[in-house]
């Protein structure tokens, strides 16, 4: 199965996926834009309308969903709108690009429930939204935090 979230530099969004349980792989790149095959700079323009985001590839039998979803919510800011730390612009967004109905329904009702919750004072901003052409990042940004030490 394949899940696919933007939430701020995908470098610790990969690293964090790739270190759990019944995630088979994951890679880094861009998703939701309106230019084919976009470099990391134009990306970094605020241009393009692309988001870092990380695919991951999960083996359903041994992670679900939910938990993938649990992850997403609770290492990033779902408040803040195009940013996550010191990362500024639209690339930097929290979303969820679904690859399914059922995906849709999960996430919809985890988005929900999270409202609800009390946890967050501002509103959550996260958008999903149907997973479009994802296109892999440079190499050099595969695997980074692994590559650098810093996992």
């Amino acid at each position: 199965m394949k899940a696919t979230f933007g939430a701020g530099c995908f470098w610790h969004v990969e690293d964090l996926f790739r270190k759990t349980k019944g995630v088979t792989s994951t890679q880094v790149g861009y998703i939701g834009g309106k230019l084919a095959n976009p470099t990391y700079e134009e990306v970094c323009t605020d241009m393009t309308g692309h988001a870092e985001a990380v695919q991951v590839e999960y083996d359903p039998n041994v992670l679900s969903y939910d938990v993938l979803l649990d992850l997403f919510w609770n290492n990033h800011d779902p408040t803040s709108l195009n940013r996550q730390g010191p990362d500024i612009g639209n690339q930097y967004r929290s979303a969820i690009f679904v690859h399914n109905e059922e995906q849709k329904q999960i996430a919809q009702k985890s988005k929900e429930k999270l409202e609800r919750s009390g946890k967050f004072q501002k509103p959550i901003v996260t958008e999903i939204t149907p997973a479009p052409e994802f296109y892999k990042a440079e190499e050099y940004h595969q695997k980074y935090f692994q590559k650098h030490g810093l996992s």
